[in-house]
């Protein structure tokens, strides 16, 4: 078992949704948090109420995690005023989708900077300090449905979480004879600030049909504390993969057991996604 109690914990995110509700349910479990996240003034709120209720907060810091010298610079000053980290939650990230055609070159960058380098840049700055200091720990990952399916309107967004998985496969492999488990969190819907300020290439998002698919989005989503209790309990259970909704690890079965009818279920959501690309052109 991974027990958070005294382990010091590098969270990314922890201003907002799932990391925010990781970052609060760790301090309860005992963890000493270094946090971070690119919005400074929601971090100062999170660093506050788990301050309140009694936590620890070692360090945070408001910096983007893809900005490679921003991750260097906060690393270097957790090892020389801390030492290593013990667990690693890499959760920040953001979504952008639509039509493959209708992508352009800053959204796939943004992505990939983000979601998948961003994740890279903290295992490059921490990962090295755990493993010479011979303590084990554990390294989590979130990365989404969407690294487990290739999904309509997500080549870019998939891309970065299918990195995102294969990058965590690997590490359970080099790191196991460090002692240093690995997992891979894979949400479904989750209820976050993400539904409104998705970023939807191409599409009016305040048309009736965009609405309505968000509502139904919104009505099967579990919210970001759920997530993270279960993102959590995957870590203290040592699993690999961590689902935080069933319906994700049935279709994940489903997809391995049964391909040719899950190929039919993601055209269908594919052809509804195009008749709302094509109301909105006429």
């Amino acid at each position: 078992m991974t027990d958070l109690y005294n382990k010091k914990c590098f969270i990314t995110g922890a201003a907002s949704g799932i990391g925010r509700a990781a970052a609060l349910e760790s301090a309860r479990r005992g963890a000493i948090l270094f946090l971070t996240d690119i919005n400074g003034e929601a971090l100062e709120n999170t660093v506050r109420e788990i301050e309140t209720a009694g936590g620890s907060v070692a360090s945070s810091r408001a910096l983007d995690i893809a900005d490679h010298a921003a991750v260097k610079a906060f690393a270097e000053d957790i090892h020389a005023g801390h030492g290593s980290m013990d667990v690693l939650m890499n959760i920040a990230g953001i979504a952008i989708w639509g039509p493959v055609e209708k992508l352009q070159h800053k959204h796939w960058r943004a992505l990939v900077d983000v979601n998948l380098m961003g994740p890279v840049h903290v295992f490059e700055y921490f990962l090295p300090a755990m493993v010479a200091a011979g303590r084990g720990g554990h390294v989590m990952t979130v990365s989404s449905a969407a690294g487990l399916f290739g999904l309509p309107w997500h080549a870019a967004y998939n891309a970065s979480k299918f990195g995102l998985r294969g990058i965590s496969e690997a590490m359970r492999y080099d790191l196991r004879r460090h002692r240093i488990k690995v997992s891979l969190a894979c949400p479904g819907a989750v209820d976050t600030g993400l539904v409104q300020t998705l970023d939807i290439v191409g599409i009016d998002q305040t048309a009736p049909d965009v609405v309505r698919l968000k509502k139904r989005f919104q009505k099967h989503a579990v919210t970001p504390e759920k997530a993270a209790t279960a993102i959590l309990e995957g870590v203290r259970r040592n699993r690999y993969l961590i689902y935080t909704s069933p319906e994700i690890r049935v279709g994940y079965w489903f997809k391995r057991k049964f391909a040719w009818p899950f190929e039919m279920v993601i055209r269908l959501l594919g052809r509804q996604l195009d008749t709302v690309a094509r109301n909105q052109q006429s």
